[in-house]
Order: structure tokens, then C-alpha cells, then sequence
């Protein structure tokens, strides 16, 4: 930055701009910088927005946050995927400087003797700002937003709807003469003093917009890029296409038979289906049930140990079907408006066609063999890991090459297997030449690892992440991680899953059902984007000793299920998880991060949220029990100016889960949670009154 003034601590930026920052069309990005100046003189910044196509979006204006902070802030919206920037420019701004003189003088009572020059000054500005003024199609920089929607520069609401009326633009040719005549006003000696100056001081809103912009100093150019709305609010469900409609003890379903299970996976209102890899297995050392050294002849492997005789990571395992039966899955699941992901694990069977035709992509050990995967003292002898270093370019070539044949086959989100475990700066690179030409695709990482490496991924371009949720077991825990991912949105997206094919926490292994219910309603609520694993839905709960996964776990064997029996008995929690998409889907509240606000319970075994979306009057207040085996109450105090209220109002909190109705206050609500009944409220909110 060069110029007269200071731009500082610039955001949304990531490691000072070295990455691009995030967002999804249509989200409101706040903006925020601290920008300062000599002397009482007014400052004004703006930050000028520049969409894909490399043009100038038309600048907004920040307001200041707090008075004497020298923080400013102002909240942008992009409008299509891809790489947008932004930068921040600071000026001097003479009308509000002037503005804010004669308010003062006149509020002292100074007469038109004192004010004498201020008259004469502010005509020569306001026919400064006149003739500046441009005369092509209007501006709709300076909308701000406000609690009860936008304002037009820093004046009244003119809408709630998220859309300024054409009527409430004025022209620019209507502005100009208005502000020629407050400065012939100003100069009209035959005029009081309030006469003279209520023209000029009228036109603060309009100046606002369009300001006089003096000794102009911009900050560094800065990178956000924008994904499509899935990439934030989705809901995931997994299954194993070779379970659904396999028959006992080895005959595997297809992509034919797992299609009948589409239609249930739809009006669960799960929108993403996420499939384990459906390439060919490998014999050699291939892993048996519940992870066993030694396969029986009818084993069926696990998916993730990929690559045979008949193919590779472009290949379908012919047990499921062909190419054309997985382009007919793939239609089937759209038509239903279910998009299906695909597993990308980059590591190969020993039996994969790579291993004798490029074996320099691996490491080879002192005895000459190829080192398998191991986790000491864990080993996956069925598994070779990639050696990304001694031929970079050939590997990314071909990781890059596999990538879109699965992209000209449908799939437009990939769910990646153990990225950590792959150098960052390939995956940094395969995003970025994927978004280059593609930049609706996603990435969901699979990385339950440190946290500096998950976030590094986020960095680095991962859409969304899995995340710490499972093991965060208390309200205090879930609060506090909760709120380190919403000062992380601007480049991390968080992704919520109760149970995956490998883990299974103890708090579903003991809680019964109660907790099944508790941990739904905290992934769909709490995070835009969450996710299932098959079988959640019937409370399978029974783990492998000694270990946090599945006995039977289905990546080993198949594990056809009887979804309608298990319906008709009442062993189904279908009905309550369809319930949460609905809602999700109903409530734009839902559909964000960054407004995720927490609110005060005196129960520290309960913990109370809420979600306002910046865009309607749609608010959603949740209170959850982290208790599967008692009834708990809580007093709950709100923060009213979170929900859009003011202190003194009285709303009505409509329970859509029971269909209940109370009245509450900003203190001394009362909530009860019967594990059994409901473990959960999620209100809708309504003012009713003071």
C-alpha cells in the first residue's frame, strides 16, 4: 500500500493473501479493515469488488464499527462462481467533514456570522460534487445491512425482501439538480440560516453513496473465491452400492438394484450421495471380515484397496455393472435431485495395473519390495501408498486426467480419502487446475488429523472438511469448536457426520436412540453442510471390541439391510431424520455459518443457538440436550439483538419439531428436554410485541 493514508489488518484474507479467501454465490462476506488518518478530518473507505470476468463491480461503502475504533466494516455479495477480488481504498472525504462542522456549529447556536465561510465552502463542494457526479446507469454501492434488511446508503430500510426497488434509485440526473440547488441554497442570502443549510445537510445519505473522494489510497489486491451454493448448505448421506440389494453370502448388488434405493435417499431430503470407491479390489493380501489378515475365497474386500486385473481408478468393479449402468445411477440419483459424489483415494492394491506400469510412483523398501500403508503398530498390507516425489509430473498428470473422467461422467463433487496423508502443495495444484476450467466442483476432505494440517487443507482449496464433531461430547466442547469454525469461515467449511464407515463414537455405541436424535439434530443444525453414513437411521450401534468402528463393518463385507421391516417395526429413525431436512430446508437460517450466535443456558448439560438469516425475517432458535438418559431444564437468557429484537420485545418460539408454542422474553425462559420425547426444541421466532 502506497499513499496518504493507513489501510490495515485487511480482511477476509487468508496467511496475508497468499491463499484466496472463501464464500458461496449469494452469501453475505463481510468485510473489515482498520483504516485511519491524520487530524479531525473525515475519512471515508470503500472496497471496490471485481468479479471473474475482471470488472469493477460498483464500489460499497464501509461503515465504522464503534466510535474511535477505526474499524470499518461493510458486507459484499458475489453473484456467480469463480475467483473475485477485492481491495480497499481510503479517502478523504470533505463533505462529511464539512457536514459534520456545521452540525456541531449549528447545535452550539453559531449564527450566520460564524458560519460564513462553512456556507460559501459547502457550495463550492456541493457544485464540485455535482459535476463529478456520473450520469450513466445508477449505482447500488452503499447498501448496508440492517436488522430488519437493507438501508440505502445510511438512511431508512427500503427493503426486506434483499432487493432495492428500481423506484427508490434515483437518478442520476435528479441527484445532480438536487444537489445544485442545496448549493444555490447555500448561497441564497435572502434565506434564513436553517433555510440555507437543511438542503445541503439533507443530502448525507446521497454523498454517502456518492462521495467526493479526495487524496484516494488503495490496499493490496485481494482473492476470494466463490463456489456454488452446495458447496455450504448440503446434506450428504453414504451408502455401498454392493449392499444394497446383495444377497447373502457373496452375491453383490448393482448399480441397478441400488438404484431402488434412490427414491428413500431423496425423501430423506439428503441432496449429495457419497459413494465409496466403486473401482475394482485387489486379491493380493486383501482384507477379510472386521479387518482379518486372511480373506475367505467369498471375501469381498475393501473398496479402498483399489486396482486388479480389471482396471484401475477409471474402471468400475464389474460386479456393480458397466459404464453406461453407472451414467443410468448417476441420472437416476439427479432426476430425484440427488447429486452423487465420488471417492477419490489415491492409493492402489498391490494388484493395480500401476504397480508394473509405473513403478516409480511408489516406495520401494531396502529389500526391493514395495512398502505397503501402516500406521504403526497398524498395517494395510492390502494398500500401497503413492510416492508423489520421484515422478511429480507423470503422477499429477495422471491424478489430474482421472479426476475429469469422473467429471465427464456426471460427478461434479468428489469426497477425497486422506488428503493429509498426500503433500498439500499437489492438492493445491489438482483444485486449482480442476477450478480453472470447472469451478462448480467440490472437494469434501476427509481429514481427521491435526488441526494446522486440516486447516492448511481448507487453505489450500478443500471446499469443505470433516471436522472434530464426533468427539466434541459436551455443550461447553461443541460451543467452544463451533465457534473456532465460524472465525474460520472465510476459508474452511465445515462438514458434519455423526458416524462414517470407520468411526463410531461411544456416545452412539451406549446412548440408545435418544443420542442418535441429539447428534442429528447438532450436525443438521449447528453446520449448513452435514452428513450420514447408512444404518444411522437404524441405530446400528454395536462396535468391534476394543475398537471406535462397526463390528461387521460393511468396507469389509457386504451388509444388505431390511429398511422396510425395520420401518414397520418402528426401528427407524427415517421419519425424524427427513424431519431436520425439511426444516433445513425451510429455513434460510439454516443455510449460513458466519451467523451462528449462541445464547445463555444456566444448564451446562444444554446447549442453546440461534440463526438469523441476513436476507428475510427467518430466524431459528435450538435448544438440545447433550443427555440421552434424563429429563433436563435450563433457564435460557437471549441476547436480543442477535435475533433482531430489541431488549423489551416479546416473541412467540414455535417448536417445529412438536408443533408447540410459548412466549418468551430476553430472560428467564423455561426449557425442558425429555430424551425420550423430545430431545430437542427448534423454534421458529416471532416478535409479538413489547
Amino acid at each position: 500500500m502506497t499513499g496518504r493514508f493507513s489501510i490495515e489488518e485487511v480482511a477476509p484474507t487468508v496467511d496475508g493473501g497468499r491463499y484466496p479467501a472463501k464464500a458461496v454465490v449469494g452469501e453475505l462476506m463481510p468485510v473489515t479493515v482498520t483504516a485511519y488518518r491524520e487530524g479531525h478530518h473525515a475519512l471515508g473507505v470503500n472496497v471496490v469488488w471485481q468479479g471473474p470476468d475482471g470488472t469493477d463491480r460498483p464500489f460499497t461503502r464501509l461503515r465504522p464499527l464503534g466510535v474511535g475504533l477505526d474499524r470499518w466494516e461493510a458486507f459484499v455479495r458475489p453473484d456467480e462462481p469463480g475467483e473475485w477480488t477485492f481491495r480497499i481504498e481510503a479517502f478523504d472525504d470533505p463533505y462529511l467533514t464539512w457536514h459534520n462542522a456545521v452540525t456541531k456549529k449549528l447545535a452550539a447556536g453559531q449564527g450566520l456570522a460564524d458560519l460564513a465561510n462553512d456556507l460559501a465552502e459547502g457550495a463550492s463542494l456541493l457544485t464540485e460534487a455535482a459535476r463529478s457526479l456520473p450520469l450513466n446507469a445508477e449505482s447500488r454501492a452503499g447498501i448496508q445491512l440492517t436488522d430488519r434488511g437493507y438501508a440505502y446508503g445510511r438512511g431508512s430500510v427500503i427493503t426486506e425482501s434483499g432487493e432495492i426497488p428500481e423506484a427508490a434509485m434515483p437518478t442520476p440526473r435528479a441527484e445532480r439538480a438536487r444537489i445544485f440547488a442545496a448549493a444555490e441554497a447555500l448561497r441564497d442570502e435572502e434565506l434564513s440560516l436553517v433555510e440555507r443549510t437543511t438542503p445541503a445537510l439533507q443530502l448525507e445519505d446521497l454523498l454517502w453513496d456518492k462521495p467526493i473522494r479526495r487524496y484516494p489510497t488503495a490496499s493490496d489486491t485481494y482473492r476470494v473465491w466463490v463456489d456454488r451454493r452446495k458447496a455450504l448448505f448440503s446434506s450428504w448421506y453414504e451408502f455401498f452400492p454392493r449392499s444394497e440389494g446383495a444377497v447373502l453370502p457373496h452375491q453383490s448388488g448393482t448399480f441397478q438394484t441400488a438404484a431402488k434405493r434412490l427414491p428413500a435417499v431423496a425423501e430423506m431430503g439428503f441432496d449429495v450421495l457419497y459413494l465409496p470407491p466403486i473401482h475394482p479390489i485387489g486379491r493380493t493380501w486383501r482384507k477379510g471380515r472386521n479387518n482379518s489378515l486372511m480373506a475367505r475365497a467369498e471375501d469381498v474386500g475393501s473398496p479402498w484397496a483399489i486396482g486388479a486385473d480389471e482396471g484401475g481408478h477409471d474402471a468400475i468393479h464389474p460386479d456393480l455393472g458397466t459404464a453406461s449402468d453407472f451414467r443410468e445411477f448417476v441420472a437416476a440419483a439427479n432426476e430425484l435431485g440427488v447429486e452423487v459424489a465420488m471417492d477419490l483415494a489415491l492409493q492402489c492394491s498391490p494388484d493395480h495395473p500401476w504397480v508394473t506400469e509405473h513403478p516409480e510412483w511408489f516406495t520401494h523398501r531396502a529389500d526391493g519390495t514395495i512398502a505397503y500403508a501402516e500406521n504403526p503398530p497398524k498395517k494395510y498390507q492390502d494398500i500401497y501408498p503413492l510416492n508423489f516425489d520421484n515422478d511429480p509430473e507423470g503422477i499429477r498428470a495422471e491424478m489430474l486426467r482421472i479426476v475429469r473422467h469422473w467429471m465427464g461422467e456426471g460427478i461434479r463433487a468428489f469426497r477425497v480419502d486422506n488428503p493429509h496423508t498426500k503433500p498439500l502443495d499437489f492438492w493445491h495444484w489438482l483444485i486449482g487446475e480442476v477450478k480453472k476450467t470447472d469451478p462448480d466442483v467440490i472437494f469434501l476432505a476427509e481429514a481427521f488429523t491435526r488441526p494446522a494440517v486440516m486447516h492448511g487443507l481448507g487453505k489450500i482449496g478443500f471446499t469443505q472438511s470433516y471436522t472434530y464433531f464426533t468427539w466434541r461430547t459436551s455443550a461447553d466442547e461443541m460451543r467452544d469448536y463451533c465457534q473456532e469454525l465460524v472465525a474460520s469461515a472465510h476459508y474452511m467449511t465445515p462438514n458434519f457426520w455423526p458416524n462414517t464407515p470407520d468411526i463410531l463414537h461411544e456416545t452412539l455405541q451406549h446412548g440408545g436412540p435418544p443420542m442418535f436424535k441429539i447428534r442429528a439434530v447438532l450436525a443438521s443444525m449447528l453446520s449448513p453442510s452435514w452428513g450420514l453414513y447408512s444404518g444411522y437411521e437404524l441405530f446400528e450401534h454395536e462396535p468391534r471390541p476394543g475398537a471406535e468402528e462397526y463390528l461387521d463393518n460393511e468396507k469389509f463385507e457386504l451388509r444388505p439391510r431390511d429398511w422396510e421391516r425395520a420401518e414397520i417395526e418402528g426401528r427407524s429413525l427415517k421419519g425424524f431424520l427427513t424431519r431436520l431436512n425439511e426444516i433445513r430446508k425451510q429455513n434460510p437460517a439454516l443455510h449460513w455459518l458466519r451467523n451462528l450466535r449462541f445464547q445463555n443456558s444456566d444448564n451446562p448439560g444444554i446447549l442453546v443457538w440461534s440463526k438469523k438469516d441476513p436476507d428475510s425475517a427467518n430466524t431459528i432458535l435450538v435448544a438440545c440436550s447433550f443427555d440421552a438418559t434424563a429429563v433436563q431444564w435450563s433457564t435460557v437468557d437471549l441476547d436480543m439483538p442477535s435475533l433482531g429484537l430489541d431488549w423489551g420485545d416479546r416473541i412467540r418460539v414455535h417448536d417445529l419439531l412438536s408443533g408447540a408454542n410459548y412466549v418468551w422474553g430476553a430472560s428467564g425462559n423455561a426449557v425442558r428436554l425429555d430424551p425420550i420425547f423430545s430431545p430437542a426444541h427448534i423454534f421458529t421466532v416471532e416478535r409479538i410485541g413489547a
